[in-house]
C-alpha cells in the first residue's frame, strides 16, 4: 500500500502549518539521514506560476529538520535558464532558504557527475550521467509543480526528474531526452533515480499549455505522498484527468501503485477538492467526471 495525503491549503501563508501536518501523515524516515529536495524550478516570470512555491521548499526544510534530518539540500538543474543565481534571486527561493538557516542550494547542472546503468530498454542511453549530490543522498523529495504540459499531459514527480539531468553534459533544454521520447525518458528516468517521496505543490497551479504559458487555476491542496506513481495519479484525478490516459504514469506502473485502491487515502478526498483542468492544445483528456458511475472502478475516490 502506498500512503498518500491530500490536504487543504487556500494560500501560500498556510503552508508552514499544512506541511508540518502533512509530513506527520506521511511519518517519513529522515532521522539522521542526508536529504535532498528536488523543486521545480524551470524560468523565472512574475506572471505565471511556473515553480514550486519557495514557501513550500522552505517549509519542507525546516520540517525535515524538525524530524532529525541530518543535512537538508535543495538541489536542481533547470532546463531553460543556464543562470541558475538569477532564478534563486528573482522567485524569491534564495531569502527563503536563508530563512531556515543550514540550508543551501546546489544547482545540479554543474555538479560533478558519476555514471549510472539505467535499468529498462525503454531508451538507448546505457547509461546516465548523474550529480554526485543526487546520488549521496539518502532520501529523495520531488516537490513538482502540479502543471499539464503540452507533450506529456502533466508534469508532476516524476517529469521533475527531468532536472537531475546536468546541462553541463546533455545541454538546454536536456534534448538528448526528448530525442529517446519523453515518455519513454521519464520512466527510464523514473526506473533509475529513487523518489522516497513527493511534496507537490497545488495551492496555484497550472492549466491548459503547460509548462510555461499555461492559466493559473487555483487549486488550494498541497499532496504528500511515499509512492511518486500513486502522487502523479492522484494529482491527476485532481485535475480530473485519468492517470490511466497518461502514458508515462501507464508505462511506470511496476514502479508504484497507480491503482488508488492501493492508496492508503489520508486528509481531504479528492473528490471534494477536484477541479477540471484545461488540456494543453492540441491533446485531450478521458475525465474521471465523465465516467459512467462503477464503471471506473480503478477512479481516485
Amino acid at each position: 500500500m502506498s500512503r498518500v495525503a491530500i490536504l487543504r491549503c487556500e494560500s501560500y501563508e498556510r503552508v508552514a502549518q499544512v506541511v508540518w501536518d502533512g509530513i506527520r501523515l506521511l511519518a517519513p524516515q529522515v532521522a539522521g539521514k542526508r536529504v535532498l529536495l528536488k523543486p521545480n524550478l524551470v524560468e523565472y516570470s512574475p506572471s505565471a506560476c511556473i515553480n514550486t512555491h519557495p514557501t513550500l521548499i522552505a517549509a519542507t526544510a525546516d520540517a525535515l529538520y524538525r524530524l532529525g534530518a541530518m543535512s537538508v539540500l535543495v538541489g536542481d538543474g533547470p532546463g531553460h535558464v543556464r543562470d541558475s543565481e538569477l532564478v534563486l534571486e528573482e522567485s524569491g527561493l534564495r531569502d527563503a532558504l536563508r530563512s531556515v538557516g543550514r540550508l543551501r542550494f546546489i544547482d545540479l547542472n554543474f555538479d560533478s557527475v558519476r555514471a549510472v546503468r539505467t535499468q529498462t530498454s525503454l531508451t538507448n542511453l546505457k547509461e546516465l550521467w548523474l550529480p554526485q549530490s543526487l546520488l549521496a543522498a539518502d532520501v529523495v523529495v520531488s516537490m513538482p509543480k502540479v502543471k499539464t504540459h503540452h507533450w506529456a499531459g502533466v508534469t508532476l514527480s516524476l517529469k521533475n526528474l527531468f532536472g537531475v539531468v546536468p546541462g553541463a553534459v546533455y545541454g538546454w533544454p536536456k534534448n538528448i531526452l526528448h530525442w529517446q521520447g519523453i515518455d519513454n525518458s521519464i520512466v527510464e528516468l523514473a526506473s533509475t533515480v529513487p523518489v522516497h517521496y513527493v511534496i507537490a505543490d497545488g495551492v496555484e497551479a497550472m492549466e491548459g499549455n503547460g509548462p510555461l504559458h499555461g492559466a493559473a487555476r487555483h487549486l488550494g491542496c498541497l499532496v504528500f505522498a511515499d509512492d511518486p506513481v500513486a502522487a502523479d495519479a492522484a494529482c491527476c484525478s485532481l485535475m480530473d484527468i485519468d492517470p490511466y490516459c497518461i502514458r508515462h504514469l501507464a508505462n511506470a506502473s511496476s514502479l508504484g501503485n497507480l491503482d488508488p485502491r492501493r492508496w492508503e487515502l489520508l486528509g481531504n478526498r479528492i473528490a471534494s477538492l477536484r477541479q477540471t483542468f484545461q488540456a494543453p492544445p492540441t491533446m485531450t483528456f478521458a475525465r474521471l467526471s465523465s465516467s459512467t458511475p462503477g464503471a471506473h472502478a480503478r477512479s481516485a475516490p
